[in-house]
C-alpha cells in the first residue's frame, strides 16, 4: 500500500512505525474472514481492512469524525487479522496509534468521556479495585447486571509455598486478578513449586499498563509499564529470577510489547527490552516440564472430565501460543472436547464488554454455544478477563487452565 503521510506525523517514531505497518498491506482482504465484528456488522469498516483504510486516511491528513472513532471503537483489538494476515501486517500496533491520533483529533465528550476517565483512573489502581470488588461482593444482589457480571463470588486462594528451590521466578499480581481471582496465582505458585520453582510477586508490580494504554491514555500507560520495570529490575539485574511469569495471557501480551513501546526512551529502553525477553507465559514454563507434570499427575490418579478449551486472543493471536494448554490439560487427564470457530474472541476484550456490552454480549453468547456442544462439564481459559466474562453468562464452572493442573496435582477445590 502506497503512503503519504501528513506533515504532523510523517517524521514522528508513531509515523515511521505506521508507514512500515500500512505499506505491508495488500489489501487482499483475508482478515475480513475471521474478524469477529465484521461478521456481525457486515459493514467493511468494522473489519480490520476497512479500518486501516481510515487509519491511513487519517494520517495522511483528512479530517476523522465520530464516525471514524464508533468504527475503531467497534474493534476488540482481539489480532485474529494477524493471525490470518499472509503479509506480516501487525495491525494492533497499527490500530493503537489511528485510536490515539483519532481521539486528539475528535475529543470525546459526555458520558462517553467520563466513563473512560473512570475505567483509566480506577481499574489498574489494585488497591481501590479491591475495596471497590469487596464491597460490591457485599451488595452483589442489587447491583446492575453489568456490573453483576463483573463482580464474581470469591473463592478461596490457598497457601502460597514459600521460596525453597534454586530456580525462581517474578509473577505479575496485576491490577484486578488480585481482586477477582487471587487463586489463580496461588495455584501457578503451588504447580511450579511441585515443579522444583518458586515463584513470587515483587513489591512494588501491578497494572501491566494495557488499560490506560488501549484507552488512549499512552502516558500514563507508560508510567505503569515503568513501574513496573522498576519493581523488577533488582532482581533481573542480580540474575535471581530466570524468568516474569504471566497468569492472564492479556497482560503477558503487553508485557512482551514493552520493549516496542518504550523503545525511545532513553532510561528505559534497555530495561524494557530485557523484561520482554524474560516474560513467559505461564504454559511455556509448565510445558518445557511436562515429562515431570505428567509422572506426577499419573501418581494422583484422577477420573476423565469433559472440558472445553477457549484459547484467549492474547494468547493464541498476540503471544502467537497454539496446543500447549491443551497438551497440558490433556496429561492431566481431561477429555477437550472439539469447539468449533475456536479463534474467535468471547467479546471481554479488556474494557470493552463494558464499552461496546451488545456487541460483546453477542459475541459472549455465540462462543458459549460452540464451549458447550461437546457436552463439557468444565470450560478453562487462561485470561482473567475471558474467564470472568464467560462465567457471568453460563452456569458451567469456568477456571484458568492451571488452577485445574494444581487441583490434580494437589487436591485443590476446582
Amino acid at each position: 500500500m502506497q503512503t503519504q503521510l501528513a506533515d504532523f506525523i510523517r517524521d514522528t517514531a508513531d509515523g515511521q512505525v505506521a508507514d512500515d505497518i500500512l505499506r505491508k498491506c495488500v489489501h487482499c482482504g483475508f482478515c475480513t474472514a475471521t474478524c469477529p465484528t465484521y461478521q456481525l456488522l457486515g459493514d467493511e469498516l468494522d473489519g480490520p481492512r476497512g479500518r486501516i483504510y481510515l487509519i491511513k486516511q487519517v494520517l495522511e491528513g483528512h479530517e476523522p469524525s465520530e464516525k471514524t472513532r464508533l468504527h475503531l471503537d467497534r474493534c476488540l483489538t482481539c489480532r485474529s487479522c494477524e493471525s490470518t494476515c499472509p503479509s506480516g501486517v501487525q495491525y494492533g500496533r497499527l490500530l493503537d496509534i489511528g485510536r490515539h491520533v483519532v481521539e486528539q483529533k475528535v475529543p470525546r465528550q459526555g458520558a462517553d468521556r467520563v466513563v473512560r476517565w473512570a475505567l483509566r483512573e480506577f481499574v489498574p489502581r489494585a488497591g481501590l479495585f479491591g475495596a471497590a470488588m469487596k464491597a460490591g461482593r457485599l451488595v452483589r444482589g442489587m447491583l446492575p447486571e453489568v456490573l453483576k457480571d463483573k463482580v464474581p463470588l470469591a473463592r478461596p486462594s490457598g497457601p502460597w509455598p514459600r521460596p525453597r528451590h534454586a530456580r525462581r521466578m517474578l509473577a505479575l499480581a496485576g491490577c484486578v486478578q488480585p481482586a477477582m481471582a487471587p487463586s489463580i496465582n496461588a495455584a501457578a505458585a503451588r504447580v511450579l513449586d511441585t515443579l522444583g520453582i518458586s515463584l513470587h510477586e515483587a513489591p512494588g508490580g501491578g497494572c501491566c499498563g494495557a488499560v490506560r494504554h488501549h484507552l488512549n491514555d499512552h502516558a500514563g500507560g507508560k508510567a505503569d509499564m515503568k513501574r513496573n520495570i522498576d519493581a523488577w529490575w533488582p532482581a533481573v539485574e542480580r540474575g535471581e529470577v530466570e524468568a516474569i511469569v504471566m497468569t492472564a495471557s492479556g497482560c503477558g501480551a503487553q508485557i512482551k510489547d514493552y520493549g516496542h513501546i518504550l523503545r525511545d526512551d532513553p532510561l528505559y529502553a534497555d530495561k524494557a527490552r530485557r523484561i520482554s525477553e524474560l516474560t513467559k507465559d505461564v504454559s511455556e514454563i509448565v510445558v518445557a516440564e511436562i515429562d515431570t507434570l505428567a509422572g506426577r499427575l499419573r501418581a494422583r490418579g484422577g477420573q476423565p472430565t469433559p472440558l472445553a478449551w477457549h484459547a484467549p486472543c492474547t494468547l493464541q493471536h498476540g503471544l502467537k501460543l497454539r496446543g500447549g494448554v491443551e497438551r497440558l490439560l490433556a496429561a492431566a487427564g481431561f477429555e477437550l472436547t472439539p469447539v468449533r470457530d475456536a479463534h474467535l474472541c468471547c467479546g471481554s476484550a479488556g474494557t470493552y464488554s463494558l464499552l461496546q456490552p451488545a456487541l460483546s454480549h453477542t459475541l459472549r453468547d455465540s462462543k458459549l454455544a460452540a464451549l458447550g456442544e461437546g457436552g463439557a462439564t468444565l470450560i478453562a481459559s487462561a485470561n482473567i478477563g475471558c474467564i470472568t466474562h464467560l462465567q457471568a453468562g453460563t452456569t458451567t464452572p469456568v477456571r484458568h487452565w492451571i488452577e485445574l493442573i494444581d487441583a490434580r496435582l494437589n487436591g485443590f477445590p476446582i
